[in-house]
């Protein structure tokens, strides 16, 4: 990590000094106390860095409050505050292998006989949880390393915490300490960002956020359906028992109950810690928890006493960080990107900026709505992460660093490809281009059209179609059966037995269903199921097309949004002609036979809210549509149960003034269970 070069005379270093303590003192407020931060890491690590410097230098100018002399920040308030007995204290960061090296020159000076433990650094709330005789009785958070959040109530509903440690009572201490991490893990985080999603509720930033957010509650029954787990790494204060090793100590822990990472490593010395760091750096995506570095400890715990502490972190321990996967950039410019079903995204054109080993250019703004949500204007100056091999997002924009320059933005009217006036469908935050000819479209339609669960074109796929589209074979889907043997020859890859292959599988394509079609049309909320309930629903092609939105939702298992996209779709000229040059070119359906079958749940309409223990939301409404049922968003009179799970909002309320039947989760398995026969 390049350091800034120190300021050439005391006053110079004395401004410097004091504009650095107010900007950390401002960012540990924001990341402890409000867990709003509005910097990376990698940036609050300069700074800090660049103010021991300075310190280092002129040590006049250390003051008894400069963030170097201290652990956090003040907690907040509402919820009650814990002194800890011993000071939970931060680790001093390093960020190459020399400093891992002069790690163990410095502790060997101590004791040549040593070994180190390595760890995962937690991307999550550091807690400690204090047991008398055995029985958990106070928890809180790190705070500022001397007093900390009471968060006891809320930390009792996280399975992986004892409530009672194991172990036999002589093995009990009568006061335990132990420290650990609260964390989300990311299957979990991601799941329960898209229950808040169909929820309508504000997302999460990321697992830590999550974590932090739900430990903080004022209300436990919040946190309680919330999917914290905890790590435990080290002790505080112990009575009656003493551990020669931290290796010692953690398998200690996990007898009594305690979950210990099983990446904890011992290691012999520096060669090995650097192995450590390398593997994990190359495994970090592989894990389902957040981790932002690993940690390396002196196992003997004696030699621990001879190093010490510093005012702010002991000489015992190092957090040897990975690379960072957050960094702040400047909005240069916000534009319009057309995709395969026509969405109109806004993207930022951001100044490059290297996360993770990879320049970040663009970061994908999703809708207007989140544009709006989150107040993105051109010139803001923003905060993006970049998970592994995810794609770069924007984190939050940083108001404060704004100069009145800034500028609102708002998705074009029009396709900026094609021109076409852009469409808004109610009840959807997608702007998209109805033109299934847009330019910008065709090469994804194309390759979808051709596709097995469609028209079933065999060798054509993502290649061809760049190549047909490229050489202005391809403009429109009907152009597909016009292509001639002479123009497939001229491509690259085409030989006489390749072009009869791929001309055979055009022509057999023309003998389809309606079903494939309407799928192989790219109809936006349209994917395979719905369009054979459709061809179910319909006698043909143009039944379809005539249809309004008001008659295509009275089919079952179609919403008022499919039923709008529908509409809208074929209301567009350039795709209703589209569909016309089809057939006129012999593309013949076949409509298939439908079922009389009866199901258990046939007729019936589901609408779930709130967050379900036993079922993701997609699991529910595959449950209830595998026996015959309907599953909705939205709740209407029409509707037959609302199945209410935790933290139930406003459909609840809609349910209950329409006097509709609710279920609580155990109701609905039972009457999935009845239904099944079991």
């Amino acid at each position: 990590m390049d350091s800034p070069p120190l300021p050439t005379d005391p006053a110079a270093a004395e401004k410097r000094a004091a504009r650095l303590r107010e900007q950390l003192h401002h960012h540990n407020y924001r990341y402890y106390v409000l867990d709003d931060p509005v910097i990376s890491d990698a940036e609050y690590d300069r700074l800090m860095a660049e103010l021991q410097a300075i310190e280092q230098a002129w040590p006049e100018l250390l003051t008894p409050d400069s963030p170097t002399q201290r652990i956090g920040a003040a907690p907040r308030e509402e919820l009650g505050t814990i002194t800890h007995r011993l000071p939970m204290m931060s680790l001093l960061s390093i960020f190459d292998d020399e400093a891992a090296r002069s790690f163990e020159r410095t502790c060997r000076q101590a004791d040549e006989e040593m070994d180190f433990v390595a760890e995962p650094k937690y991307d999550g709330l550091a807690v400690e949880l204090v047991y008398e005789n055995g029985v958990l009785t106070v928890a809180s958070t790190r705070g500022d390393g001397i007093t900390g959040e009471d968060v006891t109530d809320n930390v009792r509903t996280i399975g992986s915490v004892p409530l009672r440690i194991g172990g036999s009572g002589q093995d009990i201490p009568p006061l335990l300490e132990v420290r650990g991490e609260v964390h989300m893990r990311i299957s979990e985080f991601r799941a329960l960002n898209r229950r808040r999603a169909e929820q309508d509720e504000p997302l999460f930033a990321n697992p830590r956020n999550a974590a932090a957010g739900s430990l903080r509650q004022l209300d436990s029954s919040i946190t309680a359906v919330r999917p914290l787990a905890l790590f435990a790494y080290d002790v505080g204060v112990v009575e009656g028992r003493e551990f020669d090793t931290h290796w010692q100590l953690l398998q200690t822990l996990k007898q009594w109950g305690f979950v210990v990472n099983p990446e904890v490593k011992l290691c012999a010395d520096a060669d090995e810690m650097i192995a450590y760091h390398t593997a994990m750096t190359q495994r970090r995506d592989e894990l389902d928890y957040e981790i932002d570095g690993v940690v390396f400890k002196v196992n003997q715990r004696p030699v621990r006493e001879l190093l010490g502490t510093r005012s702010r972190n002991p000489r015992w321990a190092v957090a040897y960080k990975f690379p960072s996967r957050q960094e702040t950039t400047r909005v240069a410019e916000i534009v319009a990107s057309v995709g395969r079903l026509g969405a109109l995204t806004p993207i930022a054109v951001v100044d490059p900026v290297q996360i993770g080993g990879v320049t970040v250019r663009n970061v994908s703004l999703h809708n207007q709505d989140e544009i709006d949500r989150q107040d993105v204007r051109i010139g803001d100056t923003v905060l993006i992460e970049r998970a592994g091999d995810v794609i770069p997002h924007l984190v939050k924009v940083i108001p404060e660093m704004r100069d009145g320059t800034e500028q609102p933005y708002r998705l074009p009217d029009r396709c900026p490809v094609c021109s076409t006036e852009a469409l808004h469908v109610p009840g959807q935050v997608v702007i998209r281009c109805p033109n299934m000819s847009c330019p910008a479209q065709i090469e994804g339609r194309l390759q979808h059209f051709a596709s097995r669960g469609a028209m079933d074109i065999d060798g054509l796929g993502e290649k061809l179609a760049q190549q047909l589209v490229s050489e202005g074979l391809v403009e429109r889907l009907p152009d597909l059966y016009h292509l001639t043997r002479e123009q497939l020859l001229a491509l690259d890859g085409f030989a006489d037995r390749s072009t009869d292959n791929l001309l055979a599988a055009i022509e057999a394509s023309k003998q389809t269903t309606l079903g494939r079609l309407l799928y192989a049309l790219s109809i936006p909320l349209v994917g395979q199921h719905v369009a054979e309930v459709l061809a179910s629903a319909f006698a043909s092609i143009e039944a379809i097309r005539a249809a309004s939105a008001d008659e295509l939702s009275e089919v079952d298992q179609i919403g008022p949004e499919i039923a709008q996209s529908v509409a809208t779709f074929f209301h567009e000229p350039g795709n209703s002609a589209t569909v016309d040059d089809l057939l006129g070119v012999g593309v013949t359906l076949q409509v298939p036979k439908t079922t009389t079958e009866s199901v258990p749940l046939e007729g019936l309409t589901f609408v779930f809210t709130g967050i379900l223990q036993e079922y993701t939301r997609q699991e529910a409404q595959e449950a209830v549509e595998h026996l015959g049922a309907r599953a909705t968003g939205s709740v209407s009179r029409k509707t037959s149960y609302v199945v209410a799970g935790a933290e139930a909002g406003s459909k609840l309320e809609k349910a209950r003034s329409l006097g509709l039947q609710i279920l609580t989760e155990q109701q609905f398995t039972a009457l999935l269970r009845k239904s099944s026969g079991e």
